[in-house]
């Protein structure tokens, strides 16, 4: 039985920052995948972990991400990738958690930054999505972050059901592995209608 659905924001309700990122290398003619590359090396302690735990504040993060890519061999403009946060929303998500919230639990699971960007947390422009969301667990307050297993237990507890009553949708594999593990159903949204479609399957819900 499915009793909750949980999504995660950047790459599922919004567009993927991803994107943005190829973007930037292009405009900036660096290479191809190399912010993705700096924030896979030593994925738990680097500037980008330690932002989205609030660790570091904004000039923080600038100076250590543009040091973390200087020991690449490479000129990164902190900045302008926090910039590419920006993102916008997915109509067809926003109709799947409307549907969602009129049927079953839901939550929102994101690993985002505190920053004067909007785009940049769950809040900002998008807060009146919020009211869609029983729960709602961002990494920048509450000090952990996705694919550590306490922050999907933060969710869980307030909506007082196991894991296997859960479904969880989240573009990157690893923040998917251990919610498996835990017990969830999880979705890999790379194309958000596919990843619909086989939510309705799993939930018995029309989403679209």
């Amino acid at each position: 039985m499915v009793a909750a659905v949980l999504f995660d924001f950047g790459g599922v309700i919004l567009s993927s920052p991803f994107e943005a990122f190829a973007d930037y290398e292009r405009r900036a003619g660096l290479p191809e995948g190399l912010i993705r590359r700096i924030n896979a090396t030593d994925p738990d302690a680097n500037a980008w972990a330690r932002l989205e735990r609030s660790e570091l504040d904004v000039d923080g993060f600038v100076e250590a991400f543009e040091s973390e890519a200087a020991r690449l061999g490479h000129r990164v403009d902190g900045r302008e990738v926090l910039a590419c946060l920006h993102g916008e929303l997915r109509p067809e998500m926003v109709t799947a958690v409307e549907r969602c919230a009129a049927e079953l639990s839901t939550g929102l699971l994101t690993n985002n930054v505190l920053t004067d960007s909007p785009g940049a947390s769950s809040g900002g422009s998008f807060a009146g999505l919020l009211d869609h969301f029983d729960v709602v667990i961002e990494s920048s307050k509450v000090g952990c972050r996705k694919p550590e297993p306490r922050f999907y237990e933060l969710a869980l507890g307030p909506l007082g059901i196991p894991a296997h009553e859960a479904v969880f949708l989240d573009d990157l594999g690893i923040n998917l592995k251990p919610a498996r593990a835990m017990g969830m159903h999880t979705i890999k949204v790379v194309d958000p209608a596919v990843a619909i479609s086989e939510l309705e399957e799993v939930t018995g819900l029309v989403l679209r």
